[in-house]
């Protein structure tokens, strides 16, 4: 496709600003969204809580991406956080879906923000986008975030849901966490280390991102996920292989409990998701085993 213009809000975090430098690489346009005045060019002021969108700076917008939300592993999950990873969710997607139906020509599609954690714990039951919401926290907060863009839809909008898995960066998320840790030889498997994670290296996280964008056909719910999901106790193994440090350590999940708090229930859940949507619409990943992807953060 031709250049664009995309409005990214979240362009800052670690996926938003690894989208952004792509699409600017490649000739595209791309407008962030902040939650102050808006000082330059290239930004549109919105302020998500307020439920505000200055929707003058997303029109002539090809695309706009929804990227924006607090961190899940940021904080202990008191009931104040969890308003905050509800309202930074929820109330920024209703916001910006509610702009672009608004527009006098909408952007041709809205890409959303959401997390596998919407499938709840699945053990090792192979998942892919067939199947229904699981059960807890997270799995009802995506069920509302995604409900969020309804209104972009019944514009008529082209609205998909980018429903991702645990990124593999060293410069943030979950996974940035880890690399320290195993650097120092402190890493090791999480409770007994039989959960799967579904991994997805930050490449391809950006590709499949843009390979949405660009195809037409994707609409709904779509798994950013690796092929082949592993257990932690074969990540533990690959960041041991790929660090050269021993894992020789482990975190019980009682003590996991006591850190964490709710959040290590999801720390230890099981989640063996594939992306059924994204290989059948012709995506290929470039780093698809879990040791080709820390391989990749690392490089």
């Amino acid at each position: 496709m031709g250049p664009m213009r995309i409005a990214i809000a979240g362009a800052s975090g670690l996926i938003g600003s690894a989208l952004g430098m792509s699409l600017r690489a490649d000739g595209h346009e791309v407008v962030r969204l902040v939650r102050r005045t808006a000082r330059a060019a290239d930004e549109v002021e919105w302020d998500p809580k307020r439920e505000y969108v200055n929707t003058a700076g997303l029109a002539g917008s090809d695309a706009v991406v929804n990227l924006a939300g607090a961190g899940v592993g940021d904080h202990r999950w008191t009931a104040g956080y969890k308003k905050e990873l509800r309202d930074s969710r929820v109330l920024g997607t209703a916001t910006l879906a509610e702009a672009v139906a608004s527009l006098d020509v909408p952007p041709r599609v809205l890409l959303c923000g959401s997390a596998l954690g919407f499938y709840g714990d699945t053990g090792d039951q192979v998942t892919d986008e067939s199947a229904p919401p699981g059960a807890g926290f997270l799995a009802a907060l995506c069920v509302e975030w995604e409900e969020a863009a309804r209104p972009a839809e019944e514009a008529g909008i082209r609205t998909a849901f980018a429903r991702t898995g645990l990124v593999v960066a060293r410069e943030g998320g979950a996974w940035g966490k880890l690399f320290p840790l195993f650097r120092a030889g402190l890493g090791g498997r999480l409770g007994d280390g039989r959960q799967y994670w579904s991994f997805i290296a930050l490449h391809d996280q950006v590709a499949a991102l843009r390979h949405i964008l660009d195809t037409g056909s994707l609409s709904g719910p779509v798994n950013l996920t690796a092929p082949e999901p592993v257990t932690n106790r074969e990540v533990t193994a690959a960041m041991g292989r790929a660090l050269h440090r021993p894992t020789l350590f482990a975190v019980p999940a009682p003590v996991l409990r006591v850190a964490l708090g709710e959040f290590a229930g999801d720390v230890l859940m099981s989640q063996r998701v594939v992306p059924s949507r994204l290989l059948e619409s012709g995506f290929t990943f470039a780093f698809p085993g879990v040791d080709e992807a820390i391989g990749a953060a690392r490089s």
